[in-house]
C-alpha cells in the first residue's frame, strides 16, 4: 500500500499525529486508505443525494476492510447554467474537476478511490482523473431521475424547453407552461432522458469502471443504496487483486463504449468526453473511428430526447448490461476486457437479458443499420463535427439551405423569439467553441424554440459550440476549426447555401474557392476582452473535433 510510507517509521510520526487529529483510530491508520471523491452538493438536482450514496460507499469499504475518507469535486448544474454566461463554466469544469481531484490523491497519497459523480462534467473530469492517478478505482453515480407526467405522457428536461418554445409560438397557454414547469422533474437524480449525464453514467459501464445498473438504477431507488455499498466493497477487492484503472480503460475499452455509445443513442458530448479520456489513459482517437463503428453498429435504443422512452424503461428493460448483450450477437464488442468487479465485460453480461423489445431493439430489428451518432466533413469542417443522427428527423437527413448567421447564442435566440428564422433556415451560430467562447456552450435554448415553434422538420442549426444531450433535430455541433481558430463557419454569411448530407458525412458551405479566398483577405478576429479561469482556458484549449483537451 501507498499509505504504508507515510504511516510506518519514526520518521512519519507527524503524518500519523495528523491523521489522529481526523480522529482516526491505529486500527483504522493501519488500514487501506481509501479516498471516496464526492460530488455532494445543493444546487445542482443530479447531487442532491449523493451524500447518502456517499455514506453508502463508505459503509461498503468499510465492511470490506478498508478506511473511507471523503473529499469534494465540484459540479456544474447544465440546465440552470443554459442559456446565459454560466454555460461558458460548464465543460471547463471538467478539467477542474480532474485537476483538483489529481491534486487531492497525490497530496494525500490514498491506497484506492471511488469516485461518486453524476452530472455532466463531472463524470468525465473524474475518469480522466482516474487514467491519471492509476489507482484501483470504481464509479458509482448519483442515479438519474424519474420522468415527469403531463397529460398522461412521461416528460424530462428537453420537454420544458421546448414547452418555452411552443408558448413563444402562441401554441400553449401560459398555465400549461407553468404546468410543465411544476411536474418537468419530479425527483432529484441526473436528468430523465439520454442526455450527457447518463450518456456518460451508462458508458462507465461499458468501460468497465462502473457496477452493473450504475447507469439506469433510479436515484431514488434503494438498490442505488444497495449498489454504492457493492462498490465500496469492489474498490477493495480491486486494491487486494491489484487491478487499477488503466488495467480497465484499455483502448477496445474504449472502443466498447463507442459501440455502446452509438447503440444507446448517446449524447454528442461523448464525442468530446470519450476522446479526452482516452488522452489520459495514453492514447489518442480521432473523430473518424466514431464514423467506422457508427457504420457497423446498429442504434437499438430511442430514448428521450431521440423518443419517448426514458431512462426507467431502459433501467427495465435489462439496462446497459442487456443492451450489450444484443451487441454481441454480432460480434461488436472485446469481451476479454477486465472490468471493476474483477471480471472480463463477457463474464458481466453472460446472463443479461432484454426484457422488453420496445425499449431495446433486437438487434436484427434496429432503429436503423448505423448508430446514434455520426461526424460530417466538408470545407465547413475539414477536421471534423459531430450530430446526433437518431435525433433527426428522416426528412432532414440530407438538407440545403440559406445561412441565418449570428456570432453569439442570445443574438441567434431573440431572432428565433422574433419569428425571423423560416422554414428551409440554416442557422449558424459562431464564436462559441472551446477557444472562442470560451467554453462551448451548449445550445438547448435555440434548438428547443425551434422544436417547439414546429420547425424542427425544416430548420438545421449549426455551430462551432456544442449541444445539450437534451437536444434534437438537424443540429451539428463541435465545427472545426472553429470560427475563432479562422474556420471557415467564421467567413459565413446571410444567404450563403450550406448543404447537410448526414448519411454522406458531409457538411460543406457552396460557395466557391476564389470567394472564399476575397473573404479570407478582409476577415478581422473580433477581440473578446476575458480574465480569470477562462483566460487561461482559451489560451490552452484543443479544437472540440480533438476533445476540447487542455494543452494537447
Amino acid at each position: 500500500m501507498y499509505t504504508d510510507s507515510l504511516k510506518q517509521g519514526a520518521n512519519n510520526a507527524p503524518h500519523k499525529s495528523l491523521y489522529h487529529a481526523l480522529g482516526l483510530t491505529e486500527e483504522e491508520i493501519r488500514r487501506p486508505l481509501v479516498g471516496i471523491v464526492s460530488s455532494y452538493n445543493e444546487i445542482v438536482p443530479g447531487h442532491l443525494n449523493v451524500d447518502k450514496i456517499v455514506e453508502a460507499v463508505k459503509m461498503g469499504v468499510a465492511m470490506a476492510g478498508g478506511t473511507p475518507i471523503v473529499f469534494p469535486a465540484i459540479a456544474v448544474c447544465d440546465g440552470i447554467a443554459m442559456g446565459h454566461v454560466g454555460m461558458k463554466y460548464s465543460l471547463v469544469t471538467r478539467d477542474l474537476i480532474a485537476d483538483s481531484t489529481e491534486a487531492m490523491v497525490m497530496a494525500h497519497g490514498f491506497d484506492a478511490l471511488v469516485m461518486v459523480p453524476n452530472c455532466d462534467k463531472n463524470v468525465p473530469g473524474l475518469l480522466m482523473a482516474a487514467a491519471r492517478l492509476n489507482l484501483p478505482t470504481v464509479f458509482v453515480s448519483g442515479g438519474p431521475m424519474l420522468a415527469g407526467r403531463i397529460d398522461g405522457k412521461k416528460t424530462s428536461l428537453s420537454s420544458i424547453f421546448e414547452a418555452v418554445g411552443a408558448f413563444n409560438a402562441g401554441k400553449i397557454t401560459e398555465e400549461k407552461l407553468c404546468e410543465y414547469e411544476q411536474k418537468t422533474c419530479p425527483t432529484c437524480g441526473s436528468c430523465s432522458g439520454m442526455y450527457t449525464a447518463n450518456s456518460m453514467n451508462c458508458l462507465t459501464e461499458a468501460i468497465g469502471m462502473g457496477l452493473r445498473g450504475n447507469g439506469t438504477i433510479h436515484a431514488v431507488y434503494s438498490s442505488r443504496i444497495e449498489l454504492a455499498k457493492h462498490a465500496g466493497m469492489a474498490v477493495m477487492e480491486l486494491l487486494r487483486k491489484n487491478i487499477r484503472a488503466r488495467d480497465i480503460m484499455t483502448k477496445d475499452a474504449i472502443e466498447n463504449a463507442l459501440v455502446v455509445d452509438m447503440a444507446l443513442g448517446c449524447s454528442t458530448n461523448s464525442m468530446l468526453h470519450l476522446p479526452a479520456i482516452a488522452h489520459e489513459c495514453g492514447f489518442d482517437i480521432d473523430l473518424d473511428i466514431a464514423n467506422k463503428i457508427s457504420e457497423r453498429t446498429p442504434n437499438l435504443c430511442h430514448l428521450a430526447p431521440a423518443g419517448r422512452v426514458y431512462m426507467e424503461d431502459l433501467n427495465e428493460a435489462g439496462g446497459v448490461y442487456a443492451v450489450m448483450k444484443e451487441l454481441t450477437k454480432k460480434d461488436l464488442l472485446h469481451l476479454d476486457c477486465m472490468t471493476v468487479t474483477g471480471r472480463t465485460i463477457g463474464e458481466n453480461i453472460a446472463d443479461a437479458t432484454n426484457l422488453d423489445r420496445e425499449v431495446i431493439r433486437p438487434i436484427e430489428e434496429p432503429y436503423s443499420t448505423t448508430g446514434g451518432i455520426a461526424v460530417l466533413k466538408g470545407n465547413l469542417a475539414p477536421e471534423g463535427s459531430v450530430v446526433k443522427r437518431s435525433a433527426v428527423a428522416p426528412e432532414m437527413l440530407v438538407h440545403e439551405g440559406p445561412a441565418k448567421v449570428f456570432d453569439c447564442e442570445e443574438d441567434a435566440q431573440a431572432a428565433i423569439n422574433a419569428g425571423k428564422i423560416v422554414a428551409g433556415d440554416v442557422v449558424v451560430i459562431r464564436y462559441e467553441g472551446p477557444k472562442g467562447g470560451p467554453g462551448m456552450r451548449e445550445m438547448l435554448n435555440p434548438t428547443s424554440s425551434i422544436m417547439g415553434m414546429g420547425l424542427g422538420n425544416s430548420v438545421a442549426l449549426i455551430t462551432d459550440g456544442r449541444f445539450s444531450g437534451a437536444t434534437r433535430g438537424a443540429c451539428v455541433g463541435h465545427i472545426t476549426p472553429e470560427a475563432a481558430s479562422g474556420g471557415l463557419i467564421a467567413l459565413v454569411r446571410d444567404g450563403d447555401r450550406i448543404r447537410i448530407d448526414i448519411p454522406g458525412h458531409r457538411i460543406d458551405l457552396l460557395i466557391s474557392e476564389q470567394e472564399i479566398e476575397e473573404r479570407k483577405k478582409d476577415f478581422v478576429l473580433p477581440k473578446k476582452e476575458l480574465s480569470g479561469y477562462l483566460k487561461r482556458y482559451a489560451e490552452q484549449v484543443s479544437g472540440g473535433a480533438y476533445g476540447a483537451i487542455i494543452n494537447k
